[in-house]
């Protein structure tokens, strides 16, 4: 296992994957890791559609008019869900969710790259949420706050390097 601070510089969006499927062991921890992910006021409110069936990954990878189509050579998408109705924060609780679930899966040396859907469109100009919500049978009152594509990295991706970290956008007591 990593530890923190390397597995945050090590991952990196992954688009490019192998043909292996993932192990059942692997999902369960990448599913675990979504459930204990924080939420405002701890609501739980957080759903996740996992799908591995390649037809049905291809018509996921059509979500978004663009940069959705890694999903369709992933072994594994996870659709997160938000449901305003439960939740005083339920964006921030579906993002906070997706990272740890690609945190995990940077730690079982497993590529992952979020679409984001909030606000998208296909390429025909259909509303992303609707469209993901027709193709699996998502009720209305859940909100699709991305897609996660999980697999076997294809190829080597270096990681982030330090040298090129923003450290003038901290500031200390005050913005100045």
């Amino acid at each position: 296992m990593n530890n923190f601070a390397e597995l945050v510089k090590n991952r990196r969006s992954i688009r490019q994957f192998t043909d292996e499927k993932l192990k059942a062991e692997e999902v369960e921890l990448i599913v675990r890791a979504a459930l204990l992910a924080p939420t405002s006021r701890n609501c739980r409110a957080c759903n996740f559609v996992l799908v591995e069936d390649k037809e049905t990954l291809q018509q996921l990878a059509l979500c978004k008019a663009n940069y959705a189509t890694f999903l369709s050579d992933c072994a594994l998408a996870i659709v997160v869900l938000n449901n305003p109705m439960q939740s005083a924060a339920p964006v921030e609780d579906a993002s906070i969710a997706a990272t740890y679930i690609q945190l995990q899966a940077e730690d079982l040396a497993l590529g992952s790259c979020w679409a984001h859907i909030t606000g998208r469109e296909t390429a025909d100009g259909q509303d992303s949420e609707q469209y993901i919500r027709d193709l699996l049978d998502i009720p209305l009152q859940y909100g699709v706050t991305c897609v996660i594509g999980i697999g076997h990295k294809k190829g080597v991706v270096k990681p982030h390097e330090e040298d090129h970290l923003l450290w003038e956008n901290v500031h200390i007591e005050r913005f100045t």
